[in-house]
């Protein structure tokens, strides 16, 4: 294993010597070396994930193997695997990191937050009476997910008997997807129309996604005809989530909507201790009031360099003090802007919205509506990257940049032409930057 973790260094620079830097790092960089068995004459490296592999076997098959034949011989080849998810699974939201319980007990309340808080307790203990759908809205990091599973927990301790679905709208898109391809609808219905208590995170990802606002329509009113509560976050209310059927956005109003701010100073001071506590570690005052005066716009970040400082003290024996804390959140500060997205995580964004594969954009189909998702997945790449046409061209199989300036300007004219073309791309645009 050693030696092929040595050979692989001389792999990856073989392959990046043939390509774009962008290319090599959306395709290569996450590449890595599992097994070499000289018998079987097979060289075993993981993908992150399924597209990933597909990608490289369609576009990149060819230049892998000649890199490992560089240094291996000619006897070698390879094999592709998947790298196996060690994520909880979907709607295991029991606990936050370093098991902290993400309850009504632990969620730090304040003026920014107070009214969302006071909501999730009420549908809690009393489902689908007050507010139902109740929709929470608010920037990313400000605890909604906080607030599904505090909800989840209180309702599941009132009422032991029923049962609580949650679920991530982009898993919901995907398990639609997914069912309509082998059939399974049914299947998909009887699980999420089935539950008393139905907890959606981050609902403006189905917005422009035909299908499954279809059947998300059908299984919202299914539950709440039955009287079952429904609680939905996102970042931005109904009304400004542009590619939201009208129809969508007029049920999610029905009920409540409830705003979470960034949390102000006295929050995010005792947010910081709250953490502290919950680690058995203790923060001076003045250590707290620094932390919560440079980081305001976002409760992760905040529990992030109690981590971060905690770190430093038990493994570096640094003293809990300004000057440590200062270098704890020295990275944090350098990178609150959002972290630059791989053009793989567009492509998936994209297809998720045209209903098509993603391998399919990589791909040479030419059918309209994988040209389509092809052309906007080349225009996104583009305004949130900005990369030039020739790497957008190799990222995208090695296509001619001259296939790039013309994908460009066919979005551009129907941005100008069409106002649902605009509100979809918008929206991708938007869910892109907002992760």
């Amino acid at each position: 294993m050693d030696s092929f973790d040595q050979a692989w260094e001389i792999i990856c620079e073989y392959c990046k010597s043939q390509i774009t830097d962008v290319a090599y790092k959306t395709w290569f960089s996450r590449l890595k070396p599992v097994s070499l068995d000289f018998e079987k004459g097979v060289a075993t490296i993981e993908a992150p994930n399924e597209f990933h592999m597909q990608t490289l076997l369609r576009c990149y098959s060819e230049l892998l193997k000649q890199a490992l034949q560089n240094v291996f011989g000619d006897s070698i080849t390879f094999a592709l695997c998947v790298k196996e998810d060690e994520a909880p699974p979907a709607g295991d939201e029991s606990s936050g990191d370093d098991g902290y319980e993400l309850t009504f007990d632990t969620f730090v309340v304040g003026p920014s937050n107070r009214f969302a808080h006071a909501a999730c307790q009420a549908v809690a203990s009393k489902p689908a009476i007050l507010y139902n759908p109740l929709f929470i809205y608010g920037n990313s990091g400000l605890g909604k997910t906080h607030l599904l599973s505090a909800v989840s927990k209180e309702f599941k301790k009132n009422f032991p008997d029923r049962t609580v679905v949650y679920v991530k709208s982009e898993d919901f898109t995907n398990e639609v997807i997914d069912a309509i391809a082998k059939g399974t609808t049914a299947s998909l219905r009887s699980k999420y129309r089935n539950a008393d208590l139905f907890l959606v995170d981050d609902i403006q990802f189905i917005g422009g996604k035909v299908s499954t606002q279809e059947e998300f329509f059908h299984t919202f009113n299914t539950l709440y005809e039955a009287k079952k509560q429904i609680v939905l976050t996102s970042d931005r209310p109904p009304r400004d989530i542009a590619t939201l059927e009208d129809r969508m956005k007029n049920r999610f109003e029905w009920g409540l909507t409830a705003d979470v701010q960034a949390p102000e100073f006295e929050t995010r001071v005792a947010i910081i201790r709250r953490k502290a506590e919950s680690f058995d570690f203790e923060i001076p005052e003045a250590v707290c009031e620094y932390i919560a005066n440079k980081l305001k716009n976002n409760i992760r970040q905040l529990e992030g360099a109690v981590k971060k400082l905690r770190a430093f003290h038990m493994l570096e024996g640094r003293p809990v003090n300004i000057a440590t804390a200062q270098t704890a959140i020295s990275d944090i500060i350098n990178n609150s802007q959002p972290t630059p997205v791989t053009v793989e995580k567009i492509i998936e964004e994209v297809a998720r919205t045209y209903q098509v594969s993603p391998e399919d954009i990589c791909s040479q189909k030419r059918n309209a509506a994988v040209s389509k998702a092809r052309q906007v997945s080349m225009y996104v790449v583009r305004e949130i990257t900005q990369m030039s046409m020739v790497e957008i061209g190799q990222t995208f199989g090695g296509r001619d940049h001259s296939t790039v300036v013309y994908a460009l300007r066919q979005i551009e004219d129907k941005l100008e032409k069409e106002a649902h073309t605009r509100d979809t791309v918008n929206d991708i645009v938007k869910n892109i930057r907002d992760r």
